[in-house]
Formats: C-alpha cells, structure tokens, sequence
C-alpha cells in the first residue's frame, strides 16, 4: 500500500461538478493498494502517517504529528500510484489491485484513520474526481507499506 502524503492548508474534492469534500489545514492522503497488501498495510502506513513528525514546532521544526496538531485529514483512492513504467510508454497497472479489493483495504484504512477522532473527509472510490490544494511548505512524501518489511530484513 501506498500513500503520496501532502501537508496542505486548505484541499477539496469535486466530482461532476460538485464539492463532495473539503479540509483546512491538514493532509490529503492519496491512497494507492497493490495486489499484494492486506489489512496489516493498511495499519502500518495509518500509524505511520498518524505519528509522522511534519508539522512545524513554535520553532518552525518538523516535530509534531497530525494528531498533536489536530490536523485534517483529506482521503483519495488513487491506483495510479502502482503505474510501472519501465517498458514504453504508456504505464500499466499489473501491481495495482482490482477495484473490488482495493475497496476494501482503501475502506479499512479510512475507518482506522476515522478511529484517531481527527476530521477524516474522502473523495469518492473509483470516480473521476478534481482534487484542488493549496501544498503548505511545500511538504509532499511517499510512504510504502513495504518499507516495513525491508526494515525486518536490515
């Protein structure tokens, strides 16, 4: 699983038109599932953006978290993040997970994310969707639940 993490000031979701989802300052959280990750992923990458240390102290350093700042917290399904383009020209999606699971895992990380009391908002699965932001920083990083793993083994 993978999360493309932007620390924003403001950010918002529209589809066919329509705003179905805003934040103020916080997070957008662009959510990618592979074919191989399960519910553990889910928990390790929630955790993990949960507690990562990326908004500024008094001293304007990375040392507070999105639950000390009691920041917002703007979730959108995003499959392209497993897009390989190594060959040609035009990405494939053969990493990326079918929709059908990917649901699942993406449902259960915003239920997890819901779960730490902070203001969780989504896009909506599956859909064509606008995501307007204003970056703050700016901040942008890519997690990856396999990271995890690579820590076990060094």
């Amino acid at each position: 699983m993978r999360v493309l993490l932007q620390r924003v000031a403001r950010a918002s979701v529209t589809v066919q038109g329509l705003e179905i989802a805003n934040i103020g300052k916080g997070l957008v959280l662009l959510v990618g599932v592979s074919k191989e990750d399960c519910e553990d992923d889910a928990k390790y990458l929630t955790e993990k953006v949960l507690n990562l240390r990326i908004f500024p102290d008094a001293d304007g350093r990375f040392n507070c978290s999105a639950l000390e700042t009691r920041a917002e917290l703007l979730i959108v399904s995003q499959f392209t993040l497993y897009a390989g383009t190594r060959k040609g020209r035009r990405p494939d999606f053969t990493e990326a997970a079918l929709p059908q699971d990917a649901q699942i895992l993406y449902d259960q990380a915003v239920q997890l994310f819901r779960g730490s009391g902070l203001r969780v908002e989504t896009g909506r699965f599956g859909e064509h969707m606008q995501v307007d932001l204003q970056n703050d920083g700016p901040v942008t990083l890519m997690l990856d639940s396999a990271d995890r793993s690579r820590l076990r083994r060094s």
